[in-house]
């Protein structure tokens, strides 16, 4: 099937690169190479990258540049943030928050947390997926001393009230530090650690078209965190290793391309969603999960397909060239009923049956509309074939 159409309805796991990102990233590679921690005019002309990078993100998060951690990507960014960040501060207390539908790289660090001692709260969410405050509000303590909880939820788009739990965390626990898992949320949503009282905030390079491998850990200045990774002392000591300069200056600029026009680029995320919504409507045992449509993020749509199985679903798009997640796509295809849409009260059968529709601003209209041709044609015929 030579020319056919390609649709690329995945963007929550990854997405293309910009033009702009490929552009410096091949410059940092070839020309500009140098070693940004030497001493020679390579190394300093190298280092103007990170600087330039550093000061866009300080810029757009409205925080201080000294405050940006360059980092291998969210998940790297989740774990020293929680890891080094409850090790910091395991003098003052013991208890650690989070929530039921966090991303394994923060619920697999909790564990871990876990086992070497610490008690971890759990917090349940409501059907939308949406953490229920009155359970954080009960939940912090005088000790304690971390609280993780991602500002959009990567498999249903749920929007956390990260703002109102910040107060929350400053009343009732002003000792403790509030991590948010920024990586679906940052490119999508202005984010302001500091008026929020955030001290920690995760964001991945890739899921806003810049290079896979790089990301940001913002650490308020106040904030005690224990490095993971020691060596030459790069990174004021907070992450040993050659700055991935590449990938730096491919963030920064990835960063500064997401947030232009960002209120048009919103609006049109929405009104996809809106036109996949309305196109479905007509369609039997047809289930959107989470929040009202211009509640929830505007990219992520979380869509249960009744009696269809998502990877049989899944397949059948991708032979038309139509791409999308069965749940969430960042667990290297491990088959378990996700956490996420258990916490929120779903059955595994409809588990099962869930499929993740995620966008970006290049998708289109006619893309909707090819999607919602092909769904009309083959849903008729998978449902038969499931029922036998």
């Amino acid at each position: 099937m030579e020319n056919r159409k390609e649709v690329y309805f995945d963007n929550s796991a990854t997405t293309c690169c910009y033009e702009a990102v490929k552009d410096i990233v091949v410059k940092t590679m070839m020309e500009d190479f140098g070693n940004p921690s030497a001493m020679h005019q390579k190394g300093v002309d190298a280092e103007q990258y990170v600087k330039k990078s550093a000061r866009t993100l300080a810029q757009l998060l409205k925080v201080e540049e000294k405050e940006i951690l360059f980092t291998s990507g969210g998940t790297e960014s989740n774990n020293l943030a929680l890891i080094g960040g409850a090790m910091a501060n395991k003098r003052s207390g013991n208890h650690i928050i989070t929530t039921a539908v966090e991303h394994a790289a923060v619920s697999q660090p909790v564990a871990f947390l876990k086992e070497q001692g610490f008690e971890v709260t759990v917090l349940p969410v409501d059907k939308d997926g949406v953490v229920k405050l009155e359970a954080l509000e009960k939940a912090l303590r005088p000790d304690t001393i971390l609280v993780s909880i991602m500002m959009v939820n990567n498999e249903v788009g749920a929007v956390m009230p990260v703002e109102k739990i910040g107060a929350l965390i400053q009343e009732k626990s002003p000792k403790a530090l509030y991590h948010v898992d920024g990586i679906q949320a940052f490119g999508k949503y202005r984010i302001y650690p500091k008026k929020w009282g955030i001290h920690l905030l995760s964001v991945s390079g890739h899921k806003i078209h810049g290079p896979k491998g790089v990301g940001f850990l913002y650490i308020n200045s106040r904030a005690k965190v224990q490095p993971l990774i020691l060596g030459g002392g790069q990174q004021n000591g907070m992450r040993s290793g050659t700055d991935n300069v590449p990938g730096i200056a491919g963030l920064g600029v990835a960063a500064e391309l997401s947030y232009r026009d960002l209120e048009q680029k919103t609006e049109h995320l929405y009104q996809l969603k809106e036109r996949l919504a309305e196109g479905l409507s007509g369609m039997e045992d047809v289930v959107i999960n989470g929040m009202p449509l211009r509640e929830g993020a505007p990219h992520i749509m979380s869509i249960s397909f009744l009696g269809i199985r998502s990877e049989v679903l899944l397949h059948t798009l991708e032979d038309r060239g139509i791409y999308v997640s069965a749940g969430s796509a960042c667990s290297s295809h491990k088959r378990k009923p996700s956490a996420t849409l258990s916490a929120m009260g779903m059955s595994n059968g409809q588990i099962e049956n869930t499929v993740r529709f995620s966008f970006s601003e290049e998708n289109t209209f006619e893309e909707i509309d090819y999607c919602l041709e092909v769904l009309k044609e083959v849903l008729p015929m998978l449902k038969r074939y499931a029922r036998r």
